[in-house]
């Protein structure tokens, strides 16, 4: 069984590959061979950025990458509700009607398995599952065991996969913006409108609208208050 220097050496990771390394001997003395691991980001007016970490068989990838079956999949399904760990088997794809799905992952050997999501603070949300062909046990005890070590793993792998995958879903360039675009987004972040931020920065309504525009169009959104968390995002409203 793994130890607490094991569990360690995950939160301790400080490159993807360490990452990986950390949890799949975890994984593999739980006597897991497959593991995966996401990074689901969540950004204003956008689809989602994923970063994933996993050991996918050769194939596995193209073979399981459509997003029209993502939406269909109870395992995942049950992911975006729940934050406690999950049991699957094939079973749990006949009975919500998607048995084609199994059918698709198992001759990679992915049968069976535990999962478990942790929805972070920032819209951020952390996916781990371990997967394997052999059924899971049957007896409660170990089974229960099981699930509390999933879980402790992805407790601890949690921080590490925010700091080692999180800047991998960075755009290459932040965008600049200008002093004014700045105070705009940043008067507008403490919920001034347009005329009262013309009035604290002795503007003319028409003059913050078009810092107001340029931010927006800089930061590739579509509403000034996408723009500001965005901004946030980026760290481009942050005190100085």
């Amino acid at each position: 069984m793994p130890t607490l220097n094991d569990y360690q050496a995950v939160a301790e990771a400080r490159t993807k590959d360490e990452l990986l390394d950390a949890l799949l001997s975890v994984a593999n003395q739980l006597d897991f061979g497959l593991l995966t691991s996401l990074l689901v980001l969540e950004r204003p007016q956008q689809p989602n950025t994923v970063v994933s970490l996993a050991n996918f068989p050769t194939g596995y990838a193209d073979a399981a990458n459509d997003p029209a079956a993502s939406k269909r999949d109870p395992v995942l399904d049950r992911l975006r509700r729940l934050s406690v760990p999950i049991v699957w088997d094939q079973a749990t794809y006949i009975n919500d009607g998607a048995a084609d799905l199994w059918d698709i992952q198992a001759p990679f050997g992915y049968r069976t398995g535990v999962a478990v999501c942790l929805h972070l603070p920032g819209a951020r949300h952390f996916v781990l599952g371990i997967d394997r062909e052999k059924a899971l046990p049957k007896n409660d005890v170990r089974l229960t065991r099981l699930l509390a070590d999933v879980q402790l793993l992805a407790v601890h792998a949690q921080d590490a996969a925010i700091r080692v995958l999180a800047p991998l879903a960075q755009p290459a360039r932040v965008a600049s913006l200008t002093r004014r675009e700045t105070e705009v987004l940043r008067w507008t972040m403490l919920g001034k409108d347009t005329n009262a931020i013309a009035q604290i920065l002795s503007l003319s309504p028409s003059t913050v609208k078009f810092h107001a525009e340029n931010a927006i169009a800089k930061l590739g959104c579509e509403t000034r208050h996408a723009a500001v968390l965005r901004a946030i995002e980026f760290g481009l409203l942050a005190s100085r």
